[in-house]
């Protein structure tokens, strides 16, 4: 739509520098009678619009601060404040984007073609935790063979220490971490590199201090719950200014940041049953605003292939969601887990289903839910859905955050890299990293705080093989210091075989691969193309049958060819043709 067509909460909200050293800001406030902005000290009264919102130009230039008091109050943030330098409580900036000094002239984009994702957190991927430390690894990332980093959210949250998913001020990228110029300057570092950057958003909810945001208008709905907060107001009444503040937020991110793309966090928790749903219209705007293609990726815990289906087909157009029933039935296989979700997976047969066709759950009954799961994706093809052995959840979410027995790290390596998807890896995994990724927060209201300690302690304390007390304290500097994944040694061999399997991976063609097992001798076999990808999943040596020419990379030396057949020792693979 035109600027002129747009209703007033769908033009720019926020601080936006005009040319003469003033500043047009717009909020949504129906919860207002009367906005005035505070810049400096200096109030000037915005004009009422349609629906809520308030308008005006103030003299404001980049790097000034600024908040809106309502109805006469002290200054709140702005709800899309580009900036909070001194946190959730302090003033919004003005920033101006036009400032970012980007370089890298040259990048025209990330292309979906081969993509390999990194996810990392900028807090702990570094000693030093920052933007600018992250971008001196760039190059390091491009020769292992990863082609984008996922950032895991950075928006500004409560203290300095967070996963970034209790993000408050969703617009504002974190003071700690070197706020919005030393986010420009990572994602051209990474583009200088030859890396796309695609960062994690999250707008099912917001953390703590949430009332902040609500003093404005209706941006929640009891209509609906999460598991982490009250859920956005994408489809009540009034909510057109909660949808905006996403969307909006979304687009920004593409187009000041040159950012390649975004991954939706929780789509599941984003409920709207308007006739457009709102993820839907993130997803067209977002590609209309962005300076190149983008590539946009969903979390879905839905087994729905309309996530990832184009909206002339009635799906939401996600170009690909992450897909958790690859890693359940992986990590049910070779740790022989079944607690919570893992109760649903464990037999070979899941493994070779996740392999072999978009989602295990596609409409069959899933114990664990106690219901049918999941819709049939015959369209959908491998390219669509983000395959790992390792992420933030996967690891960080277990009591004790730690990652996979080291016994089955090369096995599930040569499994993720090796299968039809788009593969990620979660920062350390590339060097057999034993650090854990352990849950950590550094909340400022007391209260939260403790509420946190003691929420993580109830979750787990029905999960066998430890105590309440083993569940590390989220708020302990300790916890946040054990999780930095270069605290630990590295292996020179896994880092090896991680290249090779990445290298050995852009020889197989695109398409969904073919897949045999033998659910009692614990093997199974991918083949795609002239390559045959041989995993040995049981606990003693097999024979698993089959022709091959060459063996171009074992995880173990003992794997041999013999005569119409391969030899692996327990969870072990191969990779022939």
């Amino acid at each position: 739509m035109t600027d002129a067509a747009a209703l007033p909460w769908e033009r720019p909200l926020g601080a936006e520098p005009l040319p003469d050293g003033a500043c047009r800001f717009r909020v949504w406030a129906p919860a207002a009678r009367g906005v005035e902005v505070d810049v400096g000290g200096e109030r000037t009264a915005l004009e009422p619009r349609l629906g809520g919102v308030f308008e005006g130009v103030a003299r404001a230039r980049h790097g000034d601060d600024y908040g809106y008091a309502l109805d006469g109050g002290d200054p709140l943030p702005d709800p899309c404040s580009r900036f909070q330098p001194a946190g959730v409580r302090g003033p919004s900036r003005v920033v101006d984007p036009a400032r970012f000094p980007f370089a890298a002239e040259g990048w025209r984009g990330l292309s979906p073609d081969g993509l390999l994702v990194y996810e990392l957190h900028v807090g702990t991927f570094t000693e030093e935790g920052t933007f600018a430390a992250a971008a001196r690894r760039m190059a390091e990332l491009r020769a292992l063979g990863v082609t984008a980093i996922e950032l895991m959210p950075v928006a500004t949250f409560p203290g300095d220490r967070n996963w970034g998913y209790d993000g408050l001020y969703t617009w504002a990228p974190h003071p700690a971490y070197g706020g919005p110029e030393g986010l420009a300057a990572l994602v051209d570092a990474a583009h200088a590199d030859g890396l796309g950057v695609i960062l994690d958003v999250v707008y099912n909810h917001v953390g703590p201090g949430a009332e902040a945001l609500e003093a404005f208008g209706p941006y929640f709905t009891d209509r609906y719950g999460t598991p982490w907060g009250r859920a956005m107001n994408f489809d009540d009444a009034d909510c057109g200014g909660a949808r905006e503040w996403a969307i909006q937020n979304a687009c920004m991110w593409l187009r000041d940041y040159r950012i390649d793309g975004l991954r939706v966090d929780a789509v599941q928790a984003i409920y709207d049953m308007s006739a457009r749903h709102v993820l839907a219209e993130l997803c067209e705007r977002a590609r209309a605003a962005a300076p190149w293609t983008p590539v946009l990726i969903a979390e879905s815990d839905l087994n729905d292939p309309r996530v990832v289906r184009p909206a002339e087909r009635g799906g939401w157009g996600f170009d690909a969601q992450w897909y958790d029933d690859f890693h359940h039935a992986l990590h049910a296989a070779l740790s022989g887990e079944r607690d919570g979700y893992y109760a649903d997976f464990g037999r070979l047969a899941d493994l070779a289903g996740a392999t072999a066709r978009p989602y295990v759950y596609d409409g069959r009954w899933s114990a664990y839910r106690r219901r049918r799961h999941g819709a049939p994706a015959p369209d959908v093809p491998p390219a669509a859905l983000v395959a790992y052995s390792q992420n933030h959840d996967q690891v960080g979410n277990r009591a004790t955050g730690d990652r996979p027995a080291p016994e089955t790290l090369a096995l599930r390596a040569l499994w993720t890299l090796m299968a039809p998807f788009t593969p990620m890896l979660f920062m350390g995994e590339e060097d057999g990293s034993r650090q854990p990724f352990q849950f950590f927060t550094d909340h400022i209201d007391p209260e939260i705080a403790e509420a946190t300690r003691e929420g993580r302690r109830r979750e787990f304390a029905a999960f066998a093989g430890f105590s309440a007390e083993d569940v590390p304290d989220p708020q302990d500097p300790a916890t946040f210091a054990r999780s930095r994944p270069g605290a630990g040694a590295a292996d020179p061999g896994r880092r090896r075989l991680h290249e090779e399997l990445i290298a050995l991976r852009a020889r197989a063609p695109e398409g969904p691969a073919e897949v045999r097992f033998d659910e009692e001798e614990g093997w199974m076999v991918m083949t795609r193309g002239d390559l045959r990808v041989w995993g040995n999943f049981g606990e003693r040596p097999a024979r698993v049958p089959g022709a091959g020419r060459e063996v171009l990379l074992a995880t173990h030396p003992e794997a041999r060819l013999e005569e119409g057949a391969l030899s692996l020792p327990p969870l072990a693979g191969a990779v022939t043709r």
